[in-house]
């Protein structure tokens, strides 16, 4: 059996039980420029990548701001992504209208979840191939969710997504016990690290890159290109200072240096350093 038999519609189960449209949806997601979430207790902190299709072009927007405490960050196709950011701008501001009260995030995620999951399980439609992570802020604190073509939706305490998302899944699962505690600045330095090992050598620049926070006392907004940068350039002094420190080498050298002049003798056959 061949698996074209059973992926030309999104409702026809394969042998084995799947279903190769959503697979081939999630597949999307894994192709996109990298979406990275991080939260603590009272900040999320949403990082991605801007990727342009070419060096005339500029680069699609992949950070959306839904309401003052919610904003998602996306990888995959594009379109989809602004058509659902779309949908939850709509959601809340219909809950704020109805109820005076901002929609909790959950609920906002289980809605978006709800829309996924209807796109398989209709012939005449195909699932959402675009992956995004939600960050908001309600009575319950702080939330990153990750919302799945598939229709299934997880919280988090930080995710990636996208294009060698995995690099960056490696440095946040090393580092994910240390954000509850973390300061909104350490949460950002977290995120652009993260994201510079999305980018296999090539250097973190702020015209690549963009950063979105959300958290107690700040509405979800967008930092901009100077800020970004400084923090940047902040963050790699820091790198940049820490490794110069064999010193201690150079001093035990120095010390046998006037051993030597004053008629120490080394052993035969054994190397200086090792005296």
């Amino acid at each position: 059996m061949f698996r074209n038999q059973y992926d030309t519609d999104v409702t026809t189960w394969s042998p084995t039980g799947r279903l190769f449209q959503v697979e081939y949806s999630m597949e999307a997601v894994k192709q996109g420029s990298a979406a990275i979430g991080l939260r603590s207790g009272s900040h999320v902190v949403l990082a991605c990548v801007n990727k342009s299709q070419s060096d005339l072009s500029s680069h699609q927007k992949k950070i959306f701001k839904v309401d003052d405490h919610i904003g998602v960050a996306i990888a995959g196709l594009t379109a989809d992504g602004r058509v659902l950011s779309r949908y939850m701008r709509s959601e809340a501001i219909n809950h704020s209208f109805t109820y005076e009260s901002p929609l909790p995030v959950g609920r906002l995620v289980v809605q978006l979840a709800d829309k996924a999951q209807v796109c398989t399980q209709r012939s005449w439609k195909r699932p959402y191939g675009v992956g995004l992570l939600v960050a908001g802020l309600d009575e319950s604190g702080a939330h990153l969710y990750y919302n799945c073509p598939s229709g299934n939706y997880f919280e988090y305490q930080a995710f990636a997504i996208g294009s060698r998302s995995q690099a960056a899944k490696t440095y946040l699962e090393r580092r994910f016990e240390k954000f509850t505690d973390s300061s909104r600045e350490d949460l950002i330095k977290d995120a652009l690290i993260a994201t510079r090992e999305t980018l296999q050598g090539e250097k973190l620049k702020s015209s690549i890159c963009t950063i979105a926070v959300v958290g107690v006392g700040e509405p979800f907004h967008i930092l901009d290109q100077e800020t970004v940068q400084q923090l940047i350039d902040t963050f790699e002094l820091v790198g940049e200072e820490e490794p110069p420190a064999p010193e201690p080498a150079s001093a035990e050298v120095a010390e046998q240096g006037v051993g030597a002049e004053q008629g120490a003798v080394p052993e035969e056959g054994v190397a200086p350093m090792d005296i």
